[in-house]
């Protein structure tokens, strides 16, 4: 496939314009690929992905990082909460209505490891599928004991099993506050929050900033911000490098130095069942969620010792 820096249509450009200086840097930043893999945590690490606003690239942040952290030689679990399906999809798993998927798990109590499948990314990257199915679990999960906690009682199972274990578990949430998302909250110990660089980029942070709130009070302590990803950032416009810095003065501890740039491979990966770390490892998407991959992977957990779940559940925390 053609790279940005080595298209045709690309014009000829003089050695100190915008355009070349901005492809000498990406060539420069592509040597992320050639340097040692960032440290793997020894507990997992379970980071639910949400943002109540639709359209923030949640889901695209979700697998692109997974399939990163898989690239650095980690063992990721995307667990796909969302009934669209759209991370199962780009996972490359199937996920129709007779597959086994996370709904069997929160409503029929089959275990976690029974519905999880390989990717077809490199590494090893597993998904536990969802389906249109989950569409109506929230209904039926409210006649269900521990209902918000189903997910972190399948995890908490899983991970007793020593065959079973993952360096990280991302939860690829809906965009919504109902029960699917409760459960994610209730299994994690970290929230990361892709934000798109325009207009009314804080819109609705505030409304999840105080369900987490709510959730540290009442059914996870440990639940915490962790991690903020500046997404669809366009270097052409003012307005996407005022909404960043306006992010990271409210956010400064959080937010990662990594970027995701509007970028047509970021687009088209999906149409074909992959990531754009796979599709076209060599593109800017590409390296920008491999930089934001590694940037997390070397910040490490919050504390002295990390888990999610409880203790890994209890005992870790």
């Amino acid at each position: 496939m053609k790279h940005p820096d080595e298209s045709p249509e690309t014009p000829r450009v003089g050695a100190d314009s915008p355009l070349a200086r901005e492809l000498s840097d990406l060539t420069a930043r592509r040597r992320i690929l050639e340097q040692p893999a960032p440290p793997l945590p020894a507990r997992p690490r379970v980071f639910t992905v949400s943002n109540q606003k639709g359209g923030v690239g949640k889901t695209t942040t979700t697998v692109n990082i997974a399939a990163a952290l898989a690239r650095f030689g980690a063992r990721v679990l995307v667990i796909d909460l969302d009934p669209q399906g759209n991370a199962s999809t780009a996972l490359g798993v199937p996920h129709h209505g007779e597959i086994p998927s996370i709904y069997d798990v929160l409503v029929e109590g089959t275990p976690l490891a029974d519905v999880i499948q390989k990717s077809t990314e490199d590494g090893e990257l597993y998904c536990a599928p969802s389906n249109l199915d989950l569409a109506g679990a929230e209904i039926q999960m409210f006649g269900i004991d521990r209902r918000e906690f189903l997910l972190r009682d399948a995890l908490e199972r899983l991970f007793n099993d020593s065959e079973n274990f993952y360096h990280y578990v991302f939860i690829d949430c809906p965009p919504s506050l109902g029960l699917l998302t409760i459960n994610a909250f209730s299994a994690a110990r970290e929230v990361l929050i892709p934000i798109q660089c325009e207009y009314y980029a804080l819109e609705g942070l505030s409304q999840l900033l105080s369900t987490i709130e709510m959730i540290n009070k009442g059914l996870n302590p440990y639940l915490e911000v962790t991690t903020i990803l500046l997404t669809m950032f366009d270097t052409r416009t003012r307005l996407a490098h005022e909404v960043a810095a306006d992010v990271r003065t409210h956010f400064p501890q959080q937010v990662l130095q990594a970027v995701i740039p509007r970028a047509v491979r970021v687009s088209e990966a999906p149409s074909y069942s992959q990531t754009v770390v796979s599709y076209d490892t060599m593109s800017v998407g590409s390296i920008s969620y491999i930089e934001a991959a590694a940037e997390i992977a070397q910040r490490g957990a919050p504390g002295t010792t990390h888990t999610t779940t409880q203790e890994a559940t209890d005992g870790n925390h």
